[in-house]
């Protein structure tokens, strides 16, 4: 069998090669950088022989088959195209006789590897595993992170201590997301599903396309949010900075880059200086929670993406001399407390709940025990109890 790497890069057609990618990126050791090198071994060209007043991003997506529209606007964000030598937007429109290049990186590997990582099974069948996802996890693999996500974790589990056994589904399989319906950020814990077979699957991605499905957060949020309950009614799209650390950034924008973005929250317990709120989602933007609660003066508690505050135990309400007074979280205060949806096989309703995890629940607990505030409120439409997802008996 002919060696990947010394195949054409471009398949007749003109779409790249993903097999020949990831041989390449092996070849060259290299950990996807941002930036455009013009000397990368994974750098193609495209001449553009007729006016179709495309988009980049739109034309870019006919090419690198295997990469969302969403990852090729990130990889034009990240500087890794140049249209006629310059770095374009995903806006720009292409013209006969423009050249565009693009430094692609490697598509993640076609086999997920199992990794004896613990996991937190609430649920499991023949069709489906929910699980409350712990933070500092992701999903699946991307860009350098090939190992140690949660679809590692996943085959361990099947493979080494599933009662019910099975395998992830196939679909996605060849974007290294088997069996992932839908995502968590990295630091977000709480309630997900994945599919373990291909009709439990399309069923249960369609729920979500169709948003019937019921997705409930609780956000920490940092000042004493007012109104008690609204609508967040804000369009949101990437950061049009180019500065570092600002590329995989999200806000608010009222131009064609923004799309419509709603959030309802509810505060279900004040304390001093700091809300709890209930947030239920009617669209599913990137890092939405985290956005708009900072666009309006409200981040995140441990979101430092955002402007979050990260919190020591004192810094909650723990005297300095409590042995925990100096202990710094780690995580931003995001967790998705409840999913209901209704079974994509047996067409039983289904909802799960899971209780506040690691830094989020001792900080709670820590608030409600000496930066107590107004408590518990009574708003209508609110439907988590604090006390359930957040033991009283939480704080240290």
């Amino acid at each position: 069998m002919t060696d990947p790497s010394e195949r054409p890069l471009i398949k007749p057609g003109g779409a790249v090669d993903p097999d020949v990618l990831r041989a390449l990126a092996e070849d060259e050791g290299a950990d996807d950088p941002d930036g455009f090198d013009p000397d990368s071994k994974r750098k193609v060209a495209f001449e553009i022989s007729r006016d179709h007043g495309q988009r980049l991003d739109k034309y870019l997506r006919q090419r690198l088959t295997h990469m969302s529209r969403t990852q090729i606007q990130s990889l034009i964000e990240r500087e890794m195209t140049r249209v006629n030598g310059r770095p374009p937007k995903a806006s720009t429109k292409l013209r006969p006789g423009d050249v565009v290049e693009v430094v692609v990186p490697p598509p993640p590997p076609k086999d997920i590897q199992p990794d004896p990582i613990p996991l937190d099974v609430i649920f499991e069948d023949e069709h489906l595993i929910v699980l409350n996802k712990q933070a500092d996890l992701i999903v699946h693999p991307a860009r350098a992170h090939n190992r140690g996500t949660m679809l590692n974790a996943l085959v361990w589990h099947l493979q080494n201590q599933s009662s019910v056994g099975g395998a992830l589904s196939g679909v996605g399989e060849g974007e290294a997301r088997p069996g992932v319906v839908h995502r968590l950020d990295r630091d977000t814990t709480g309630v997900i599903v994945f599919a373990k077979s291909d009709e439990a699957h399309w069923k249960l991605a369609r729920q979500f396309e169709l948003r019937t499905t019921d997705k409930r957060y609780l956000a920490l949020v940092a000042g004493e949010v007012e109104p008690l309950a609204d609508v967040i009614d804000l369009p949101l799209g990437p950061s049009p900075s180019t500065i570092k650390g600002h590329r995989e950034k999200y806000v608010v924008r009222h131009d064609e880059q923004g799309k419509p973005s709603v959030t309802i929250y509810r505060v279900i317990e004040r304390f001093d200086g700091f809300s709890l709120v209930e947030v239920e989602l009617k669209t599913g933007r990137t890092h939405q929670i985290r956005v708009h609660f900072s666009h309006l003066g409200y981040p995140l508690v441990g979101d430092d993406m955002y402007a979050g505050p990260l919190l020591t135990g004192e810094g909650a309400g723990l005297p300095p001399t409590h042995p925990d007074a100096r202990k710094r979280q780690e995580q931003q205060c995001l967790h998705a407390a409840r999913l209901s949806f209704v079974h994509p096989i047996t067409n039983e309703p289904m909802t799960f709940a899971a209780p506040l995890r690691g830094d989020m629940r001792r900080l709670v607990g820590i608030l409600r025990k000496n930066r107590p505030g107004a408590g518990p409120t009574r708003v209508a439409g609110a439907e988590l109890d604090p006390h359930d997802v957040a033991p009283p008996d939480s704080a240290p």
